[in-house]
């Protein structure tokens, strides 16, 4: 089963938790600290929630959620045939997960990702350098937050 996944982020993770909590009739799925996202099963949906103060009420990135590692490197193949500039992430670990995606931005600078989820992980993860192509490189050459949490 494929679902979108919106991600956003939010200003007070425990309100905005208690909300959708609320708002969907489930809570997360995983909670983590400045983290947690629900798996809403109607709609389907991939609901992520990034702790950001001063960015709350703002998207943090958009999403397919697929089932597997295959259905994200056809993904790639036709996005790229497409003539989509891709940022392919294999095996990268990103919001407490291990992940194979591929990242597009469309014509408003709107992120969004096409991955599988590989397996859980205790550390919520960090962009490889492809994906700072875009954005440059951080301060004393750190490599950027994963989701464009930055």
């Amino acid at each position: 089963m494929s679902r979108i996944q919106l991600a956003l982020n939010v200003d007070d993770l425990d309100r905005a938790v208690a909300f959708y909590s609320t708002l969907f009739g489930t809570g997360p799925a995983k909670r983590k600290p400045g983290y947690a996202n629900f798996a809403v099963a109607e709609p389907p949906l991939k609901l992520v929630l990034l702790e950001n103060p001063g960015q709350g009420g703002s998207i943090n990135h958009l999403g397919v959620e697929v089932e597997t590692s295959e259905h994200v490197h056809g993904e790639i193949a036709r996005l790229s045939e497409a003539g989509l500039f891709t940022e392919e992430q294999i095996a990268t670990t990103c919001c407490f997960v291990t992940q194979d995606k591929v990242w597009v931005t469309a014509p408003d600078a709107e992120r969004w990702e096409v991955y599988t989820v590989l397996a859980d992980s205790e550390t919520f993860g960090v962009t490889p350098e492809v994906a700072l192509a875009d954005t440059g490189s951080m301060p004393n050459g750190e490599q950027a937050p994963c989701c464009g949490t930055a």
